[in-house]
C-alpha cells in the first residue's frame, strides 16, 4: 500500500504542475496578442516619420545633419559604441535570454570602447555576475513595453550621441520570424545612413510631384523628428523582444504540458497495476492464509 500512496501523491503533484504550466501558457498567449495589437496601433505614426525623413533627404541631397555624421575621423579602436540590449525579466523562456546575451558579449569583445545599456532583469543580473558593473540599466520592466518607456530610453541615448559621449548607438533585440523561429538582430540607431531611407512614390500621389514646404527648415524638422524615429525603433525592438519572450515561454509551457500529460498517463497505469496487485494479494491472503476452509479435528461427525 505504501507504493500506491507514493504513486497517488506523485500524480497529484504532476496535476498541480500541469495546472500552473497551462495557466502560464494562456497568460503568455494573451500577452503576445496584446503586444502585437499595441505595435500595430502606432506603426502608421512611425511609418509617417520614416517617409518624411526620406522625402527631406531626397529634396536636400547636400544636407549635412549631425544625426547622419558618421565621425569617420575617429579610428575604430577609439570609437565609443553603445549597445542597448533588450532581455526579459523572467526565465522559463527557453534559450531566449541566452541567445541575446551571447550576441551582446561577442559585440562587447569586438569593440574598443563599448558602453552597455541593459533593459530587462535577466540581462542586468547576467552582466552583474560577470563583473560588468559599468553597464547602465533602466529601472522599468521589460514586461511592459510602452511608448513612454521607449521615449525615456531614446532621449537618453540621443543626448549621449549629441554630446559626443557615444559615436554609435546599436540596438540588440530578438525578432519573431515565425511561431517556431526567432532571431537576434543588431541594428544601428545612430548615426543614420541615407541609403536606409530610399524615397518611394506613393500611390496616392497619382504620379504628381507633391509641393511640400518644411518650416522653419528641413534641418530643423529633422532635429525634431529623428528622435521620434529612434524612439519608434526602440519601441519596435521592445515589443518584438517581448513577443519573442512570450512565444518562447508558450513553447516551453506547451512542451511541459505534453510531458506532464505523458507522465500522468504512465503514473495512472502504474497506479492501476499497483492497486490491482494489492487487491489480488489481499484476496490471496484471505483465501489461502486464514484456514477457514479447513475443518477443526475432533469436532466433525458428533451426534
Amino acid at each position: 500500500m505504501t507504493g500506491i500512496k507514493e504513486i497517488r501523491d506523485h500524480i497529484r503533484s504532476v496535476e498541480q504542475t500541469l495546472k500552473i504550466t497551462s495557466a502560464m501558457y494562456l497568460i503568455s498567449s494573451a500577452n503576445l496578442r496584446k503586444a502585437k495589437s499595441q505595435l500595430e496601433e502606432v506603426l502608421p505614426y512611425f511609418h509617417k516619420i520614416y517617409e518624411t525623413i526620406a522625402d527631406i533627404l531626397r529634396r536636400t541631397p547636400e544636407l549635412n545633419h549631425p544625426y547622419f555624421d558618421r565621425r569617420s575621423q575617429i579610428p575604430p579602436e577609439e570609437r565609443k559604441i553603445g549597445y542597448l540590449a533588450i532581455t526579459g525579466d523572467k526565465g522559463l523562456a527557453g534559450a531566449y535570454n541566452h541567445n541575446v546575451l551571447q550576441v551582446v558579449e561577442e559585440k562587447l569583445g569586438l569593440t574598443g570602447k563599448p558602453k552597455l545599456f541593459v533593459l530587462g532583469h535577466m540581462g542586468q543580473v547576467y552582466f552583474a555576475e560577470r563583473g560588468i558593473s559599468e553597464a547602465h540599466t533602466f529601472a522599468f520592466s521589460a514586461q511592459n513595453p510602452t511608448i513612454a518607456n521607449a521615449r525615456t530610453i531614446s532621449e537618453y541615448l540621443v543626448d549621449q550621441f549629441r554630446k559626443g559621449e557615444l559615436d554609435e548607438v546599436h540596438l540588440v533585440y530578438t525578432e519573431l520570424m515565425n511561431p517556431l523561429e526567432m532571431e537576434v538582430r543588431e541594428i544601428c540607431l545612430l548615426p543614420l545612413v541615407r541609403q536606409d531611407f530610399p524615397w518611394q512614390k506613393r500611390p496616392e500621389d497619382g504620379g504628381y510631384r507633391r509641393q511640400v514646404t518644411y518650416e522653419p527648415s528641413e534641418d530643423a524638422v529633422l532635429n525634431n523628428i529623428i528622435p521620434g524615429y529612434v524612439k519608434g525603433m526602440i519601441f519596435g525592438g521592445m515589443v518584438e523582444s517581448f513577443c519573442c519572450e512570450q512565444n518562447a515561454r508558450m513553447t516551453a509551457m506547451q512542451t511541459a504540458n505534453d510531458n506532464a500529460k505523458g507522465m500522468l498517463k504512465k503514473l495512472n497505469l502504474s497506479y492501476n497495476q499497483a492497486r490491482q496487485g494489492a487487491i489480488t494479494q489481499e484476496i490471496t491472503e484471505i483465501v489461502g492464509g486464514s484456514g477457514l476452509f479447513h475443518p477443526t479435528p475432533g469436532k466433525v461427525g458428533t451426534t
